[in-house]
């Protein structure tokens, strides 16, 4: 085929792929997403977050990026399109973080129609072709050395330049604005970059597998596989993993000292293994690869028993060694923001990167669509809802790239990163990362099979979307949640044919009741799994689902030496912490115990905090007297003064000035 006939049939492939809505996830997986227009937030939790990244986070950002004075991402981009005279400023990575403020901004642009936003697009879409070189490569540090004459500036001369981390989240972010906007402006610089990957990939495959640091072009070249249905970028994707195992550079910060088809467990860089992960996920979605099946299983086995922490987060260690304490002492390496020994979860120096957080509901969504079970439905909940919330203020202009599940001023040392949330971070990768999860949050809420419709996560929504079985259905869901348990669901528009609507039952729920037109057809629905539903439907069915909002005491595995004689609380999927406005002025955090036997009422405080459920009860204020930096004293017998103690959403905490905060507190 010439080149004018390809580009011909590429752009009958988008007409075509543009009247079929959004594509889906492999033939090999079990769900499927739904169309990108096809669902939307409404009213309550996530409406209320998605305004705020509209109206806030998407403006506040780009004023952050494009002003050279605070970063020079966009600045990079003027000068490597020549507009500009400069050299190249800031991380490597910027480009990608650059990427993802777009995604972000043309999923918005996608549910809101801003015209201002699109024609704001365009303007910035026509640098970054002006950027690209003819052969698809685009990065903007060689790109300005190589226009300036630099004689040593060459493509991946160094793996930690990111280049195929920028190159990926370029390819996703052109996906996605193809998908909001119809328009192949970009889809067609992220074609050319894949082409330069898939060349590379023929011709210099060692070279390509050295450079795989945060892969986010594994999940990239399935985005624009399903996008255009070219076989060439599934043969990069599925590529991509072979020469991984073939071309070994003996790293488990890179997750590559072993073969991926013989890892059983997370190593190494939180964000790197997570995207790695989900990659992988998208290959076993396409291909039917089962090598990658127990890799995968066993792995997220791993986290979820070992490395996991109460709020969704991952990746405990801001410095580590792996394997830590092995007899091999020349086998030992240093890992870096990365996966700890099973069980080593540090709540102060808690490294817990915001990118890793959405690099796990990445993973999580993925193995959703593989396998339909509630369980990945359930992480995915805890680490939306916990661990990516609480990397950004309520107002949204406001960041943190590591996440501590206890802060406290009395520290004699540093840790590399604020333990508050800052204006703008120096490394600025976590802050876009999680405003386009919280930009594209309605696409994990529903999943459609040939079964019927999937419902995930629980928030105020509408979908329209056709099911694979035939037939269109509209649903709206009302309600409350997290702060109620009662969710309304009406069918406004459904097939002929019977189909099944399958509710997630949470796994820390108990007691769920399911009515369909005021019948109860449930009572205390198993925990952990979807209930299903199948019959004909009807315009005007409504089902309701009530799941009991009790507040829970939770501890720690015993191996888990930081949590030992220390309770957390959660109620439904959100996780709770003692910031210190809350206490009384005379009461230090670290002298609050609590007794799990005591009772914990629930308010919901419609003027704090954006509005959240508080969870009150009452504490133990023990022996308040300074340490005076001994390192051990004698137990106090004196009895503790009860106190009464207020526990906001862990999300929300560092909102209300500078505090103290803590996850987990002393038993009593």
């Amino acid at each position: 085929m010439n080149k004018c006939a390809r580009i011909s049939f590429f752009m009958l492939s988008v007409i075509s792929l543009t009247a079929q809505g959004t594509p889906s996830v492999g033939p090999y997986a079990k769900l499927k997403d739904v169309d990108f227009a096809g669902v939307r937030w409404t009213q309550g939790f996530w409406a209320d977050r998605f305004n705020v990244c509209r109206d806030a986070m998407i403006p506040n950002m780009w004023n952050l990026l494009s002003d050279p004075q605070v970063s020079h991402a966009w600045e990079n981009f003027l000068v490597a399109a020549g507009k500009k005279e400069g050299r190249h400023r800031g991380p490597k990575w910027n480009d990608g973080d650059f990427y993802k403020w777009l995604e972000a901004a043309a999923y918005v642009y996608g549910i809101t129609r801003d015209e201002a936003l699109n024609r704001q697009m365009d303007e910035i879409i026509a640098v970054i072709a002006a950027v690209q070189r003819q052969d698809g490569y685009i990065h903007t540090p060689v790109i300005i050395a190589q226009r300036s004459g630099a004689a040593q500036s060459t493509e991946f001369a160094e793996r930690l330049d990111f280049e195929t981390y920028n190159m990926g989240h370029l390819i996703t972010c052109a996906c996605v604005h193809y998908q909001a906007t119809g328009k192949t402006t970009l889809l067609q610089a992220a074609q050319k970059a894949a082409d330069y990957l898939y060349n590379l990939y023929k011709t210099q495959p060692q070279n390509l597998a050295s450079n795989a640091i945060c892969p986010s072009h594994y999940m990239a070249a399935a985005d624009l596989y399903r996008i255009t249905g070219d076989p060439k970028y599934l043969e990069l994707l599925t590529g991509l993993m072979e020469i991984r195992g073939l071309y070994k550079n003996g790293m488990d910060d890179n997750q590559d000292r072993v073969p991926f088809y013989e890892q059983r467990e997370a190593v190494g860089h939180a964000v790197r293994a997570n995207y790695l992960y989900a990659g992988a996920a998208d290959i076993l979605a396409e291909t039917g690869d089962e090598r990658l099946r127990t890799p995968l299983e066993s792995t997220w086995r791993d986290v979820v028993d070992h490395k996991l922490y109460i709020t969704g987060a991952t990746g405990a260690l801001y410095n580590g060694a792996s394997p830590d304490g092995s007899k091999k002492q020349e086998s030992i390496q240093p890992v870096h923001q990365a996966y700890g020994r099973p069980y080593q979860l540090p709540n102060i120096t808690a490294h817990n990167e915001s990118c890793a957080t959405v690099g796990f509901v990445l993973w999580n969504k993925r193995m959703l669509a593989l396998s339909g079970e509630a369980r990945f439905a359930d992480a995915m909940e805890r680490a939306l809802y916990n661990g990516v919330l609480a990397s950004i203020s309520l107002d949204g202009k406001k960041f943190l790239y590591t996440n501590a599940l206890r802060v406290t001023n009395a520290l004699p040392f540093e840790l590399r990163w604020s333990r508050w949330r800052q204006p703008y971070l120096s490394c600025f990768c976590c802050p876009p990362n999680v405003v386009r999860t919280i930009a594209e949050s309605a696409q994990y809420a529903y999943s459609v099979s040939p079964e019927g419709v999937y419902v995930h996560l629980y928030g105020g929504s509408v979908l329209e979307t056709k099911l694979p079985a035939g037939g269109n259905i509209k649903l709206t869901q009302t309600t409350d949640y997290p702060w109620d348990g009662t969710v309304h669901i009406a069918i406004d528009e459904a097939p002929v044919n019977e189909f099944a609507v399958l509710l997630r039952i949470p796994g820390w729920s108990r007691g769920a009741d399911i009515k369909v037109n005021k019948e109860r057809i449930q009572k205390n629905a198993a925990p952990g799994q979807y209930f299903a539903m199948r019959r004909v439907w009807k315009t005007g069915d409504r089902i309701t689902l009530t799941i009991p909002m009790q507040a829970q005491w939770i501890e720690g595995n015993p191996l888990v030496e930081e949590t030992r004689g220390q309770a957390a609380v959660q109620r439904g999927p959100i996780v709770y912490c003692l910031e210190s406005p809350d206490l009384p002025p005379d009461v230090r955090l670290e002298d609050v115990a609590v007794r799990p036997s005591d009772k914990l009422q629930a308010r919901y405080a419609k003027d704090l905090l954006a509005g959240v459920t508080t969870l009150h009860a009452k504490g133990y204020r023990i022996d308040g007297q300074p340490w005076d930096q001994r390192l051990y004293r004698p137990v106090s017998t004196k009895a503790a003064r009860q106190i009464d103690i207020r526990l906001i959403p862990y999300y929300a905490w560092d909102n209300r000035g500078h505090s103290e905060m803590s996850v987990w507190l002393p038993m009593r």
